[in-house]
């Protein structure tokens, strides 16, 4: 599981985002949103802070879920970090 905690954070670097995002809280976060749907695809908006959100898409699988992609709104900006690659 490290190397996927250490993957995010990549791809979050990656996108621009100025600030440390931890792997595991990202993952952590995003899959408590997953275990709350039913099977299927899913646009998503998670509240971090006052002015940090997490938008992005989802596909819902029987066991597990699929991550396609994540925009961090933090403020006026807007930082895509796509999963599917």
């Amino acid at each position: 599981m490290n190397q996927l905690y250490e993957m995010i954070e990549e791809r979050i670097e990656a996108s621009g985002y100025p600030e440390k995002i931890d792997g595991r809280t990202f993952y952590n976060d995003i899959s408590r949103e997953a275990e709350e749907q039913d099977l299927g695809d899913y646009i998503f908006c998670l509240k971090k802070e006052e002015d940090l959100f997490y938008r992005g898409c989802m596909t819902i699988l029987e066991d597990q879920f699929d991550l396609h992609y994540v925009d961090i709104l933090k403020g006026d900006e807007k930082y895509h970090i796509d999963f599917d690659i």
